[in-house]
């Protein structure tokens, strides 16, 4: 069997982007704007639901303008996902706010809001309300909003979306990221498509997607001259990458049926060995399955997790844990967190697997051979 590197989730390219580079090249269109900036926001706001988008540098930099768009400033708290990638509490330290964690629930691995509701009430009773909540959409699967929504509206507290990993996925029938009046998706290189770089901003409402392109652009003042009346930054999409976003957009329903297709295979060929456990769909959504993610109990299975991935970077495939929580950071050691004890246990036991959505048959056969070898051993 050959011992090709199988990826993570790496890049997959379906050729239509190459030709729209080269057009944005023919036509000289080197900067952040152009046709092809243009054409993908309009694309991806009707994909998801919604005209009012901004193509941006990177979700981080979404993050960092929504949480500035609603008013986070220094000394502010912002209730954030503990079990999460780092970006999604970076852009609350930019602003100098402190992020409060919450722990997930079992059932979706999302942020819990039966414990969310817990700490709103607690907060209320001392008037110490945070200034928002920031809900993310873990490996591709929505939180459950209904609930999470309801408690924030009751403290008149709001609420942006996270969906970094989520583009695609669905909760009730509407897309993520679309829930809340400000979502922001990302483009990096292992995302469910990509422009190498990259995130959206979209927003219900014109004026947040409008008052994001004018911060993003240096919040350069509508005048012949450069005039400015406040400090904005550099976090434009450029037109360059913006054509690799449109090629990956043509494709993007299959690139998600895809993943999906990988997460079954995963299912039905490893649900056999006692000791491990799939993430959870949720029945009230649709998740994209941007990353195979497992639990592995090792007095079930006979091997730990990390056990695991050693043995399948032997044969020259990457897999990763699972996220570690923000609670567990040395940088946050201090920071206040509310504890369910899930996220910590997930951490513990959980392994992703490669998801790629160019793996072959045989590559998943070669994957999935490897994790058996260690079962009971």
């Amino acid at each position: 069997m050959s011992n090709t590197r199988i990826y993570l989730s790496p890049p997959h390219m379906s050729g239509e982007e190459e030709k729209l580079v080269s057009e944005a090249f023919a036509d000289n269109w080197i900067a952040p704007v152009g046709p092809h900036l243009t054409a993908f926001e309009r694309e991806f706001g009707e994909y998801v639901g919604t005209p009012h988008t901004t193509a941006l540098a990177s979700g981080t930099a979404g993050l960092h303008l929504a949480l500035q768009m609603i008013g986070v400033g220094a000394g502010d708290e912002v209730v954030v996902s503990d079990f999460t990638f780092i970006g999604s509490v970076s852009p609350i330290l930019y602003l100098g706010a402190t992020p409060v964690f919450i722990d997930s629930d079992r059932a979706t691995w999302n942020m819990d809001a039966d414990l969310l509701a817990e700490f709103l009430a607690q907060r209320a009773k001392i008037n110490r309300l945070p200034k928002a909540v920031m809900v993310v959409h873990l490996y591709g699967q929505c939180a459950d909003m209904d609930p999470i929504l309801a408690v924030c509206e009751q403290y008149a507290i709001p609420v942006i979306e996270d969906a970094a990993e989520a583009l695609g996925a669905t909760y009730k029938g509407k897309h993520a990221g679309t829930l809340t009046p400000i979502g922001v998706f990302s483009f990096n290189g292992n995302k469910i498509i990509t422009t190498s770089g990259g995130g959206m901003l979209v927003a219900q409402e014109a004026h947040y997607a409008e008052r994001a392109r004018h911060l993003a652009t240096q919040a350069r003042e509508p005048f012949p001259y450069y005039e400015h009346v406040e400090f904005g930054y550099n976090y434009r999409m450029s037109n360059i990458l913006a054509a690799i976003g449109l090629g990956q957009m043509r494709i993007l329903p299959e690139r998600v049926e895809r993943r999906r297709e990988i997460f079954q295979f995963y299912q039905d060929n490893l649900s056999e060995f006692d000791g491990i456990d799939f993430m959870p769909e949720a029945e009230y959504g649709r998740a994209n399955r941007w990353l195979s993610a497992i639990t592995i109990d090792p007095e079930r299975f006979g091997a730990t997790y990390e056990q695991v991935r050693l043995g399948l970077e032997a044969e020259n495939i990457e897999s990763r844990p699972l996220w570690k929580p923000m609670h567990l950071q040395p940088l946050f050691h201090e920071r206040e967190f509310v504890d369910g004890g899930v996220g910590a246990e997930l951490f513990a036991k959980g392994l992703c697997l490669p998801s790629g959505t160019a793996l072959t048959e045989t590559d998943l056969t070669r994957i999935v051979e490897v994790i058996a070898r260690h079962y009971q051993q």
